[in-house]
């Protein structure tokens, strides 16, 4: 199922050949600029990995990945949700030190993804970075400064491309505001507001631009989490979401999830809570459990989103190659809206 929302008055910024030299142009500055503000290092990504590993992304723990057999393996491998644990593993077999990190190209199937809208589609691609930290800098003082870093990086990338392309009228607020779910659910309580309303009425009422949504995951007092994570890669007490504001759909747009990952201890806690026992006999969680990977924190970051953001479309369909059904093409084209 598409959701069709066509902003009133919205024509696209850029025509289709400006629109993929700006793509281009904001996919290789962005690198260089996260790069710059995490010290980061690029290395080549999974497309798949075997079903057995564990080293797969759960992600909320509701979809399914894209699984297939490689008869010359004998064995079933699945299409990545996304990198969290890899990038964790990679850095330990790489020989990574501390202060330093990796950040790879992401791309990802989610079949399941519904409904498809201006914001979701069954693609997703991203960059994912993790970087090894000390058991001293697990704390929410760095993770708080490591999404401050990851904003300049957005801004920086957005202020080239506006002297590249003048005609781009975006705006991104450097400076983040930070807030915490349970701070959120606390001041929407019984408005009968979803998580994404919360985020989208938070930015409005306060007039930021960009946030840093802390603690995901775990239960808040209302008996409920403000959104799922998987219980094995991220600290629910030292994660967040970036949060963008869109001017062109006039909501909050969440670019980037990341966090602290998990320690022995609290995936030990984690695994528990969400009822995933099983999962300690998995390789990966053997090594976290046993202290054998190297305490790192990381997250994603959409290429596409960002590229939404930055150029100013009110579709992902604009800057991203996927599928999408007729009625949707149909209602885009006679708004004069290509749909890649």
């Amino acid at each position: 199922m598409n959701i069709i929302n066509i902003p009133s008055g919205y024509h696209p910024p850029l025509d289709n050949y400006d629109l993929q030299r700006a793509i281009e142009f904001i996919k290789s500055e962005f690198q260089v600029q996260l790069r710059k503000q995490l010290n980061l290092k690029r290395v080549s990504a999974p497309l798949f990995v075997t079903t057995a590993s564990g080293l797969n992304d759960n992600l909320s723990g509701n979809e399914h990945p894209v699984t297939f057999t490689i008869p010359a393996l004998g064995a079933q491998v699945e299409i990545v949700q996304s990198l969290a644990k890899w990038k964790r593993l990679a850095l330990k077999r790489y020989d990574f030190h501390v202060g330093n990190g990796l950040y790879c190209d992401m791309n990802a199937i989610r079949p399941e993804e519904s409904p498809f809208d201006n914001l979701h589609s069954a693609y997703v691609d991203q960059w994912d970075w993790e970087k090894v930290i000390t058991r001293e800098e697990r704390t929410l003082e760095v993770l708080k400064d490591t999404a401050q870093h990851i904003v300049h990086a957005v801004g920086d990338t957005h202020a080239a491309l506006v002297k590249e392309f003048p005609q781009i009228t975006t705006r991104i607020d450097r400076e983040v505001v930070f807030v915490t779910s349970q701070e959120l659910e606390d001041r929407y309580a019984g408005k009968g507001y979803t998580s994404s309303q919360k985020e989208t009425a938070f930015m409005r009422d306060t007039g930021a631009r960009s946030v840093f949504l802390m603690q995901i995951g775990g239960k808040l007092r209302s008996g409920e989490p403000h959104d799922g994570r998987a219980p094995d890669y991220d600290d629910w007490q030292l994660n967040g979401d970036i949060l963008i504001w869109d001017d062109i759909l006039d909501r909050a747009v969440e670019l980037s999830s990341m966090g602290i990952r998990v320690d022995a201890e609290s995936m030990n806690r984690q695994l528990s809570l969400s009822g995933c026992d099983a999962r300690r006999e998995l390789p990966f969680h053997k090594m976290v459990l046993n202290d054998e990977l190297p305490l790192t924190m990381g997250g994603g970051i959409g290429q596409s989103r960002l590229c939404m953001l930055l150029i100013g479309t009110c579709h992902i369909g604009e800057v991203q190659a996927s599928v999408w059904d007729q009625a949707a093409y149909d209602a885009f084209s006679q708004a004069g809206i290509t749909l890649l």
